[in-house]
């Protein structure tokens, strides 16, 4: 018997059913996205009404904010529920969300890729304590973000004393992944994509629960050309491969072979950037690495750090993780979040979230939306919209220390920074310090409890989390303590000694 999976893409969405669940890979800026086969789901829809209310879960943000991603499935009807890591990357989908056209759920990217593994096991779902005392709690609101979402998806457990949270099992219909290359047995190669995320556990989950894995390909080969190692989802388990000639590594990347792990290039040495606030605040965090350190950086003002470690030919002092299974080499920012060049180890998302949920972090640095006196950090839900952690839960929680990085308040403030001081000529509308936050992504209590250090750092000042709260431990030099820190804050921070003077020298290009 002769194979041939390979098929167009049309004859692939035909197989999706109304009603199925649809398993999702892919992150933000294009990396890994099936996108042909996303079109294609859009233009049935459109053209004919089917397929319709899908069931759709993601582990991590997909898209570009305008047309991509998962804005192919922000029609009304197209989806009925949507379990989502990320959401930034769709605002037509977080609008659908909030209009409580659609369930809305979030669950850490990690738990999401790593149930995806349980449920090709056949096993109950993921038993873990990632989430604990979070948003994601049944006793806060379990993941549902919306008054439409009712599905209790998530359950609080004891097993042996020890509490956990139990991400319920479900069935996956349809997975829709992509690689590199494929032949006609369906074996696929991953060897010229920017990361490996979460493809193999999740065509797992849909095979296994007896559904039907779409794989998305830039290059056909002829069977038996394809090196067992390069292999990284077997035949036996994809179902139909639509091969798309057009297919890049990012929206914006066609294909750049140190992104992908096969060369190694020279190290591009980052420029410095021109003195603000979000410098500032960088070269602050910075100052809390050490050598040798295991380190992690979110989207936003962390990845600043990343740009001065580069900018000053720091990269070989400590290993550099993404959430997506990378290790090491430059690692890019902004639309490409989530991409490096010349890394040196790249390993699937589910044990990449493994690692982190042992402990394995020594520092993370993290962006943060809103913070409140107990320490409770949120990023996942603000003004109303759904925003989804991604994978800052997995991260914070277990990170020996994290350091939280973002300005001190947003929206129209005016500072300058000269002559080694700050000067608030009008603070921001919307003040991040607040009585209490809208939704709890970080648990200071939990931190405290393992024993885990974190502090805030804004371009103003510096906080410690304690078990009395949070101190304010260090002040920006020009800063009036009363007018530009107490008087911008909805709670009093504990003060029991005059604050450190920040280094002038983080306020000098």
């Amino acid at each position: 018997m002769t194979r041939n999976k390979f098929m167009s893409a049309e004859s692939a969405v035909a197989m999706i059913r109304d009603g199925s669940t649809v398993a999702l890979i892919g992150g933000g800026g294009g990396l890994m996205e099936p996108t042909h086969v996303f079109r294609a789901i859009s233009r049935k829809f459109q053209e004919t009404g089917s397929p319709r209310n899908l069931d759709v879960i993601h582990a991590l943000g997909i898209g570009d904010k305008k047309s991509e991603g998962m804005n192919h499935f922000a029609h009304k009807g197209l989806v009925r529920k949507v379990v989502g890591g990320h959401w930034v990357w769709s605002p037509r989908m977080q609008e659908l969300a909030r209009d409580n056209e659609i369930e809305a759920y979030v669950l850490p990217s990690g738990c999401v890729m790593q149930l995806y593994r349980e449920i090709g096991g056949k096993r109950p779902g993921l038993f873990t304590h990632v989430g604990l005392g979070t948003f994601v709690d049944p006793r806060h609101q379990g993941g549902r973000m919306n008054d439409a979402a009712k599905d209790e998806m998530v359950e609080l457990v004891n097993i042996g004393g020890q509490e956990l949270l139990w991400y319920k099992s479900f069935p996956v219909d349809v997975a829709i992944i992509r690689g590199s290359f494929a032949d006609a047995d369906g074996n696929i190669s991953l060897d010229q994509e920017a990361a490996n995320i979460d493809v193999y556990a999740a065509a797992l989950a849909a095979h296994n629960s007896g559904g039907i894995v779409i794989a998305q390909v830039r290059t056909a080969v002829d069977r038996n050309t394809l090196p067992a190692r390069s292999v990284r989802v077997p035949g036996a388990i994809v179902d139909c491969v639509v091969v798309d000639p057009e297919q890049r590594m990012s929206y914006e990347i066609g294909y750049d072979p140190t992104i992908s792990g096969e060369h190694r290039g020279p190290t591009p040495i980052e420029a410095v950037e021109e003195l603000g606030v979000r410098t500032v605040v960088a070269r602050r965090a910075h100052l809390e690495l050490t050598d040798n350190s295991v380190i992690n950086f979110g989207v936003g003002i962390g990845e600043g750090v990343a740009k001065i470690i580069a900018s000053r030919g720091e990269v070989d002092r400590y290993y550099q993780t993404i959430e997506h299974g990378t290790y090491g080499g430059s690692l890019l920012v902004g639309l490409h979040f989530g991409f490096a060049r010349s890394a040196s180890a790249m390993i699937d998302g589910p044990s990449q979230f493994d690692f982190y949920s042992g402990g394995g972090l020594d520092v993370a640095f993290l962006g943060f939306g809103e913070i409140d006196a107990e320490g409770d950090v949120n990023v996942s839900k603000l003004g109303g919209l759904t925003v989804g952690p991604g994978g800052f839960m997995d991260i914070a929680q277990n990170a020996r220390k994290v350091v939280f990085c973002g300005t001190f308040d947003t929206k129209g403030a005016d500072i300058a920074i000269e002559n080694g001081e700050i000067n608030v000529r009008r603070p921001g509308q919307v003040r991040k310090l607040v009585r209490k936050v809208e939704q709890i992504t970080y648990s200071g209590s939990q931190a405290l409890k393992l024993g885990h250090e974190a502090l805030l750092v804004t371009e103003r000042a510096v906080f410690r989390l304690t078990d009395q709260g949070l101190v304010l431990t260090e002040v920006a030099p020009g800063i009036d303590i009363r007018r530009d820190i107490l008087d911008q804050m909805d709670f009093a921070p504990l003060i029991p000694s005059t604050p450190v003077l920040m280094d002038p020298a983080l306020f000098v290009q």
